[in-house]
């Protein structure tokens, strides 16, 4: 059986490892050497795999040593693909786990991609890469496979073994190969697309998709609320009839969702097409955050409420629910917007790390709630927030704005 080499042990990667370390020879790769030294110790700060599902994995070793790969035939890359300050992807992580594969590749070995990529980046960017760095020529002396990423961070029902897998590969045979190394975890089962390039496509719609449905609801909210409609009440009474999509407004935020259409975006400019609905939809979604906090600071002037230097609570900096992922969280702009008015703006969220908001957004989160706010927006649903103790944060004047629609609606002064 081949030895795998997991590039990359974040969200992706690390449940990766871990089921395939329960059956076979896996070596887990970083270049976090804390993140490795953390997982060596049982800890997943991410909190995808607890310590017992990661003793479980008998075969599985960690590293932050290139030549640790040196033994692996089989190479499955998950490393994060961002996109920069212009919206443009970033494919340095990707060109960087593709250039310490090239280095330790050999005759026969196969590398599979499992990062959000536009279609044709896995053979026209990283190919050129890993021939470069191996010497190796491509279909020839290695191969190359593409399964895209399914998992859903925070999500403890559907996870890695039981969300269907998308396999591909560089030739039929290659392809086969693929689909059966998966077929060793994946409960749920396989589909084996026809090229690298339709799984790569499948991918970056399926968050496209996600994308502009939000979007539509986010626009219904809008318009709504110059009505003096509740949206939540239209979307429950839409949703009695069975065909009808259910999608809430928010906050569109996280690693994937709003990420993905700007590489499909990307690559269609690339060759002459401008893609207007996606592109639509990502400006609706952008600009929600500045929506939010314009609405709240025109409710607390409406109910007299002094804005500059008046005390705001943020509920959750976290891009999603029962998660502490903060990558690429929207709730950021809520919370600037609030500050552009002057506001002194609180955040609290037992979910995210402290350092890392600090690092990454430079906010110092606080850790308890003791005193009461001029205004309360909740922009996270962390089940925590179910049981908070209104008596303390808010006074009868108290604006309360619930984005989520998560909390009790006598509760609140307006939601999203």
């Amino acid at each position: 059986m081949e030895k795998l080499g997991i590039i990359g042990l974040g969200y992706v990667g690390l449940p990766l490892a871990v089921e395939f370390g329960k059956i076979q020879p896996v070596v887990g790769f970083d270049i976090n050497r804390e993140r490795i030294a953390e997982l060596k110790n049982g800890h997943d700060r991410t909190l995808e795999v607890d310590k017992a599902e990661l003793q479980a994995a008998t075969h599985l070793t960690f590293s932050d040593n290139p030549e640790a790969l040196k033994a692996v035939t089989c190479f499955i890359v998950t490393v994060p693909t961002p996109v920069d300050e212009f919206k443009t992807p970033d494919l340095t992580p990707l060109k960087k786990a593709s250039e310490t594969v090239g280095k330790v590749l050999k005759k026969g070995d196969i590398v599979i991609y499992e990062s959000t990529v536009y279609p044709g980046c896995t053979e026209e960017d990283c190919v050129p890469v890993l021939e470069k760095f191996s010497g190796l020529k491509f279909n020839v002396d290695f191969y190359c496979g593409y399964s895209p990423e399914r998992i859903n961070p925070g999500d403890k029902q559907h996870r890695l073994p039981t969300i269907k897998k998308v396999t591909s590969g560089s030739t039929p045979e290659v392809a086969e190969q693929v689909d059966q190394l998966y077929k060793r975890i994946i409960k749920a089962g396989t589909h084996k697309a026809s090229a690298i390039k339709v799984a790569e496509a499948a991918k970056v719609i399926e968050n496209s998709q996600r994308d502009i449905n939000i979007a539509f609801v986010n626009e219904l909210a809008l318009i709504f609320e110059k009505m003096g409609i509740d949206t939540h009440e239209v979307l429950e009474a839409a949703g009695t009839k069975w065909n009808f999509l259910s999608y809430k407004p928010g906050l569109v935020g996280g690693h994937c969702i709003g990420v993905d259409p700007y590489y499909l975006t990307y690559k269609a400019d690339s060759l002459g097409y401008h893609p207007q609905v996606i592109l639509a939809g990502r400006r609706i979604n952008d600009n929600m955050g500045i929506h939010i906090a314009n609405r709240v600071i025109k409710l607390m002037t409406q109910n007299d409420l002094p804005v500059n230097k008046a005390k705001v609570l943020v509920l959750g900096i976290t891009f999603k629910e029962n998660c502490p992922d903060i990558r690429n969280s929207r709730a950021i702009d809520v919370i600037r917007e609030l500050q552009s008015f002057g506001a002194d703006v609180e955040v609290y969220d037992p979910h995210a790390d402290v350092a890392e908001v600090q690092h990454e957004y430079n906010l110092t989160l606080i850790s308890d709630l003791n005193k009461a706010y001029a205004a309360i927006v909740l922009a996270v649903s962390h089940n925590e927030f179910k049981n908070l103790d209104w008596a303390t944060i808010r006074t009868g004047k108290t604006i309360v704005y619930d984005v989520k629609g998560f909390l009790n609606k006598a509760e609140v002064t307006a939601r999203l």
